[in-house]
Parts: C-alpha cells; sequence; structure tokens
C-alpha cells in the first residue's frame, strides 16, 4: 500500500506503466465536474467516479474487500475518507468466495489500522492490501483507478 499527494505522484509512475495515466488523467482534467460513473481510460485502466456520503465502519467493513487482479489507485477529489487496512496475509475470515467477474473477495476480519484521505490525496492498493473505503460523515468524492495486472 501507498499513500501519498498528487504532489509526488510522479515518484510511483515507474511501478506500472498505467500509473502515469491515471496520474496524467486526474492532472488533465476538473475532477469536480466529472460525474458519476465508469469508464476505460485505455487497455487495461479503468475509472470509477463516485460521489456518496460516507459509511459507518461497521458499514464499510461489511465489504472488507481486496482483488486479484486489479490494483486500485483511490484519488481524493473532496471530502474526509477514512480507509481500513490489513495486510491480507493476515486474513484468516474470509466473507463469501471470490467473485472473478468483480475480481473482489471479502473478509470478516478487523483491520490492523485506519488512515484519512482528503483533497489531493491518493492510496494504492494492491492485491495484498485489504481494504475498506468511503467511511466518513458528509460527501466523499473519489475516483477509483483499476490497473490491470
Amino acid at each position: 500500500m501507498i499513500i501519498d499527494t498528487l504532489a509526488n505522484a510522479p515518484k510511483y509512475i515507474g511501478l506500472n506503466p498505467l500509473f502515469a495515466k491515471a496520474f496524467d488523467f486526474i492532472n488533465k482534467n476538473d475532477l469536480a465536474t466529472l460525474p458519476d460513473g465508469v469508464s476505460e481510460i485505455s487497455e487495461g485502466l479503468k475509472l470509477i467516479v463516485n460521489t456518496a456520503n460516507g459509511k459507518t465502519a461497521e458499514a464499510s467493513l461489511a465489504k472488507f474487500e481486496c482483488h486479484d487482479k486489479n490494483i486500485d489507485i483511490q484519488f481524493c477529489v473532496k471530502g474526509l475518507e477514512t480507509i481500513a487496512w490489513k495486510p491480507r496475509e493476515k486474513c484468516v475470515q474470509p466473507n463469501g468466495t471470490y467473485n472473478p467477474e468483480k475480481d473482489v473477495r471479502f473478509f470478516s476480519d478487523a483491520p490492523d489500522m485506519s488512515f484519512q484521505l482528503t483533497d489531493g490525496q491518493f492510496a494504492i492498493f494492491y492485491p495484498e492490501d485489504v481494504h475498506a473505503p468511503m467511511i466518513g460523515e458528509g460527501e466523499i468524492k473519489k475516483l477509483v483507478f483499476k490497473v490491470k495486472i
């Protein structure tokens, strides 16, 4: 997992060729006016724009998730979002089975930690990062880039 600000994004573009395209999209668009929805930025890079009120920790942890075939870049456009996290290797309580269509698996484990993102900050979640986003109060607007691996 990586947590940082947009100002430091160039440090991470060498980690995956699609990271540069994701950060380029962020820098070249008026994020405040992007409508909610899903779009394909390029082959292997999908964008989900989501604006919603924050959830309780309990509601978010009901879908404590990780992915096998995608890396998430979660970028906070507006609001204050708390995200719970735990390394996948420590998760021992599966919550259902892997859904290959949605590339998601869930766990019922308690998180090891939580952190907050606010305007212009992002987190990168690899398959080994189990996470529960959108915890908070008030409206949160975020971008989630799905980076195919």
